[in-house]
C-alpha cells in the first residue's frame, strides 16, 4: 500500500498552490482556472447552440491546446526552480496564457468584425459597451496570464510566448475560417464552409451558421420569435380565464 501512494502524482490540472497569506495569491489561484471552466462552457453552447463559429471556435481551441503539447515536448524545457517541488511537465511554452491568448483573440476579432450587439439607442454608449468588452477580454486574458507568474508556475519567457503563439492562432484562425469566407463566400474558404454547413450531417444535427444571415447571430430574432409567441400564450390564457 505504501508502494503505491510513492507512485501516485498531482493532477495538475486542477491542483493549484498558493501563498495563504496573501488575498492577491488565493484570487489569481482561482482565475488561474477559468481556462478550464471554458472548456465544458463551449460544450453547452455548441450542443445548444448548434453555431458553427461556436464549434469552429471550439476546435481551433483544442488544436491550440494540441500545438502547446506538441511544442512542450519538443522544447523540454523546465519550469521555474521553485515551481518543480510541485508540478509536472514541461513549462514552454505556458499552456494557460497560450489558451486565454488564443480564446480573447478570437472572441475580440469576432466582436469587431462581425458581432453587433443590441443597440442602445446611443451611438456613443453603444462604443463604450464595445470598448469595455474588448477590455474586460484583455484584461481577463492578462490577469490569466499575471497569474502563471506569480504562482511560480511559469518564467516570464514562457508566459510570453504562450500568448504570442495564442494571439497569432486566434487572429489566425479566425480570420482564415471566419473573416475571408464571409467576406470572400466565392473562394476556397468560403466554399469549405458552405459545405460544412450544407453537409447531410450538418442538416441532420440542425448546425447553422446565424452570423451569416444575422449581425447578432439571431439572438433578437429568437427573442421577438419567442416574445411574440409568449404574448399570444398569454393572451389565451388570460381570455380563458375571464370567460
Amino acid at each position: 500500500m505504501t508502494h503505491l501512494a510513492t507512485q501516485r502524482i498531482s493532477l495538475d490540472l486542477t491542483h493549484v498552490l498558493y501563498d495563504p497569506s496573501s488575498d492577491t495569491s488565493l484570487v489569481l489561484a482561482l482565475v488561474t482556472l477559468s481556462p478550464i471552466l471554458l472548456m465544458p462552457a463551449y460544450a453547452v453552447l455548441a450542443v445548444y447552440t448548434r453555431e458553427l463559429t461556436i464549434i469552429n471556435m471550439w476546435a481551433g481551441q483544442l488544436l491550440s491546446e494540441g500545438l502547446n503539447l506538441v511544442l512542450k515536448h519538443t522544447f523540454k524545457q523546465e519550469r521555474p526552480v521553485g515551481s518543480q517541488l510541485h508540478l509536472n511537465g514541461y513549462g514552454f511554452p505556458s499552456s494557460h496564457s497560450q489558451y486565454m491568448g488564443y480564446f480573447s483573440a478570437f472572441l475580440i476579432c469576432h466582436v469587431y468584425f462581425r458581432h453587433r450587439f443590441a443597440s442602445t439607442g446611443s451611438i456613443v454608449l453603444d462604443q463604450l459597451f464595445r470598448i469595455v468588452v474588448y477590455l474586460g477580454l484583455a484584461a481577463w486574458c492578462a490577469i490569466v496570464a499575471y497569474s502563471r507568474l506569480n504562482l511560480l508556475y511559469h518564467t516570464p519567457h514562457q508566459v510570453k510566448w504562450g500568448l504570442v503563439i495564442g494571439l497569432v492562432l486566434g487572429v489566425s484562425h479566425y480570420v482564415c475560417t471566419e473573416l475571408l469566407s464571409a467576406k470572400f463566400p466565392d473562394s476556397v474558404f468560403g466554399r469549405i464552409r458552405f459545405a460544412i454547413v450544407n453537409h447531410p450531417i450538418s442538416v441532420w444535427l440542425q448546425l447553422r451558421d446565424g452570423w451569416a444571415v444575422w449581425e447578432d447571430g439571431g439572438r433578437e430574432a429568437e427573442w421577438k420569435q419567442w416574445r411574440t409567441e409568449w404574448l399570444k400564450q398569454h393572451a389565451r390564457l388570460t381570455g380563458k380565464k375571464k370567460t
